[in-house]
């Protein structure tokens, strides 16, 4: 493949909602580019960056891809991305590698909550936007509408750059509303062929409406411009581009195209804005870097001629291959083979087989220059956000922002035997994906999964089948449930057992008292004139607290309480450490029931974020989920309302959310404190525990 200098490459990451048509538009452009030999289909199965067999499954993206179309001179790096929220992830990695993003919004669907995270993750980000309005063939299409509510939703900054001649099944042609021509696609076309004609009679009041707002919407970004617009000069088509590409490198402008990915019309249109609107690599602000070990900030550009600095942006595992690497560079060039510096890890890797990427195949190259997007495999020991730089000057960039996990399941294996490669699919898997997170829990004696929804850690178990040969089952997460006490309670632990020999032999007398919560546990040495000699007093210590991690309500752990040792005997012969640790447990648990035990649950601090319709909805919700709501206010378009809410009752809140606000909802929870479960619940679980301990005793 021919290789690209920095100000050839365009960096365009496409967004949008799911079924938006994301993945058509992209197969669809290195196809008309003719970078692609084949105009694959999602239905089909053989959509260019849609090949992993879930996608082919599913005819959705779950996975970043890259692609590229070589179109007037340039490379055109095209990075696929996932529309479902439960794998933004990718979308987000896609984001941070690009110079632009498309956003690619349904003419039948409008925007849709993926199309609104994308954009504030775009806005977020700083880079320009465009608007590619899909699916003008299907019908009920309607581009005026989703125009409207495009500025509605989204951003007043939109405009039209051209219209379509007919829409849903009539749809046949654009107009182009810098040259005021009409292309009338030729039926049939392969590659979006047209011809170009005079605008139709009945869309010339159209066409002056949206070619006036057009340069005067250019015109306000550009004094000059707008001087010169106001005197009634001409701005010719060369000025009106160069105008709005700084008008959306400030943010100012967004530029909306339309056509039919499937039937390749607009597709040469947009080819050709992306070369003109979207700003090369070098064009893009500096990025600030650290120098690694003196933390003192550095301007990374992408020039060739300085020192080479890299970011992992995505790792995917293949079989018989590896880890492989998606990268950005953003400073220097690098060739094959080259060795470069991990510094945080202190890691030295080499660049074999440096590749670019088309969908599933990959085709070696023998230099990338800055700005350009790469792949490499088996790297010692890097991993996704990553910086590669040189030895002589380590830089470390900023990590993209991958937003946190939603929801936890557990998960186990169905076969035995299968652990350790569930370990090692895991941990893979997480490198792949790191919105996706997994732990083993020693307490709940569980694996728990964490992930953006539950549609994420189906997937996330379908691959653990597919690519480690891992049989896994999803279920509920155990809670982590403490006991306490209400009450003050005395009396005594006697171990004594004689059995020939030296026997055994410990008295202790304690007093349980409660402490508030979050003060744990604290023993008090009371015993006076040596009934219980000093070197035992610990070993009814140590008895107490193991007796204490047992509980004696339901068998979960007790916290916040205080003992007191105050009394007690002991043998010459048969006392032993051993002997009062056995006192101890058994102090524990003959005073703890007079102690009044009680269960508590944790509770967490749950934001949410939804729609004011939805508002009354949501605090419905949380009351019914025994949420204690501490208010609401607006944020941003959208209600933001705080709660504490038992973790028990959040199980799958993540998907009653989805529905109750049509995806728009999302919320984030941190860990707050532990309170009594009502009794009626506490015996609930007290029931559960029993027929679970029962099990684990059978086995």
């Amino acid at each position: 493949m021919k290789v690209y200098k920095g100000d050839a490459i365009r960096n365009v990451a496409v967004v949008g909602h799911g079924a938006s048509g994301k993945t058509s538009l992209v197969d669809a452009l290195a196809f008309v580019a003719g970078s692609s030999s084949r105009h694959g289909s999602v239905q089909d199965g053989t959509a260019l960056t849609d090949h992993t067999p879930d996608e082919i499954e599913r005819q959705y993206s779950i996975n970043l891809a890259l692609a590229h179309a070589e179109w007037n001179g340039v490379k055109i790096n095209l990075i696929d991305t996932p529309g479902y929220l439960d794998f933004i992830g990718d979308a987000v990695a896609g984001i941070y590698a690009a110079d632009a993003a498309l956003i690619v919004v349904s003419a039948t669907a409008g925007v849709e909550v993926g199309t609104e995270k994308v954009w504030e993750y775009a806005t977020e980000r700083g880079i320009p936007r465009l608007f590619f309005l899909s699916l003008e063939d299907k019908e009920n299409a309607d581009f005026e509408k989703v125009f409207q509510d495009i500025k509605a939703h989204l951003t007043s900054k939109v405009i039209p750059i051209e219209i379509p001649i007919g829409e849903g099944p009539e749809f046949r042609g654009i107009i182009n509303l810098f040259s005021r021509k009409c292309h009338v696609y030729k039926k049939g076309t392969k590659t979006g062929e047209y011809d170009e004609e005079e605008a139709p009679e009945e869309y010339q009041e159209r066409l002056e409406r949206y070619s006036q707002e057009l340069i005067e919407t250019i015109a306000t970004t550009n004094d000059e411009l707008l001087e010169r617009y106001l005197g009634g000069e001409e701005i010719s088509r060369e000025e009106a581009i160069t105008a709005m590409k700084d008008g959306m490198a400030r943010g100012e402008l967004c530029p909306l195209l339309c056509g039919s990915a499937q039937l390749t019309y607009g597709v040469r249109g947009v080819l050709t804005k992306l070369v003109e609107l979207v700003p090369p690599p070098s064009e893009r602000p500096a990025l600030r870097g650290e120098t690694w070990g003196e933390v003192k900030p550095i301007d990374v550009s992408a020039v060739d001629d300085a020192p080479f600095v890299a970011q992992v942006f995505k790792t995917v595992s293949e079989p018989h291959v590896g880890d492989v690497s998606f990268f950005r560079i953003y400073s220097g060039a690098v060739s094959n083979g080259a060795v470069v510096f991990n510094a945080p890890r202190g890691s030295a890797e080499k660049l074999n087989h440096l590749s670019v990427t088309q969908g599933k195949d990959r085709a070696e190259a023998p230099l990338l220059h800055a700005g350009d997007i790469g792949v490499v495999a088996k790297l010692k020991d890097t991993h996704t956000n990553d910086t590669l730089s040189t030895q002589g000057t380590p830089v470390v960039l900023s990590k993209i922002p991958f937003p946190d996990p939603l929801t936890v399941l557990s998960v186990k294996v169905k076969q035995r035997g299968e652990e350790d490669k569930l370990s090692t699919g895991l941990h893979k898997l997480h490198e792949e994906d790191p919105t996706f997170r997994h732990e083993y829990n020693g307490e709940l004696q569980q694996t728990l999964i964490s992930g953006r929804g539950e549609r994420h850690l189906e997937v996330i178990v379908g691959r653990l089948e597919r690519k480690f040969g891992v049989h896994a089952e999803l279920g509920k997460p155990r809670i982590a449930y403490r006991e306490t006490f209400q009450k003050k309670a005395e009396g005594q632990g006697r171990h004594k057992k004689q059995t020939g020999g030296r026997g055994q032999f410990g008295d202790c007398w304690i007093r349980i008292s409660p402490l508030a919560r979050g003060e744990g546990y604290e023993f008090v040495d009371q015993i006076k004139g040596g009934v219980i000699p000093n070197k035992y007093v610990p070993a009814v210590d140590k008895g107490i607290r193991e007796a204490a991690r047992r509980g004696t309500f339901a068998g979960y752990p007790t916290v916040d309480f205080k003992v007191e040792c105050y009394d007690g005997s002991y043998h010459d012969v048969d006392s032993s450490e051993q002997s009062f640790k056995m006192a101890g447990i058994l102090a524990f648990r003959n005073v703890a029931p007079g102690a009044h035990p009680v269960l508590l649950e944790p509770i967490l601090e749950v934001d949410i974020w939804t729609p004011e319709e939805n508002l009354g909805d949501v605090m419905g919700d949380l009351s019914a989920r025994r949420g204690q709501i501490l208010g609401s206010e607006p944020d941003n378009r959208l209600a933001k309302v705080r709660a504490f809410v038992p973790e028990a009752e959040m199980y799958r809140y993540a998907t009653q959310l989805h529905s109750m606000t049509h995806g728009r909802g999302t919320f984030r929870w941190t860990f707050s404190t532990y309170q009594e479960v009502p009794p009626e619940i506490a015996e609930k679980v007290r029931e559960e525990r029993r027929k679970e301990l029962e099990k684990e005793s059978g086995r």
